[in-house]
């Protein structure tokens, strides 16, 4: 699946501030259902979070909670 995120908080004029991302395609399990994305948006709330903490481990962190799906 394709995601924006970032690995390092970044100044938002950086060209690694946002980055796309391939991941593998989540399993629902347990009481989850699996939805096709058509788009996703970057809200204000994301750039908060952006500017604020990134993984210690170096893996990306995912933005975007706003979807439209099937």
């Amino acid at each position: 699946m394709k995601a924006v995120g970032y690995i390092k908080s970044h100044p938002i004029d950086h060209a690694d501030a946002l980055v796309d991302l391939t991941l593998d395609t989540p399993k629902a399990t347990g009481r989850d259902i699996l939805v096709q994305v058509r788009a996703v948006s970057v809200n204000p709330v994301d750039t908060k979070i952006r500017s604020a903490r990134a993984n210690e481990d170096g893996s990306p962190s995912i933005l975007g909670w706003d979807a439209y799906g099937e």
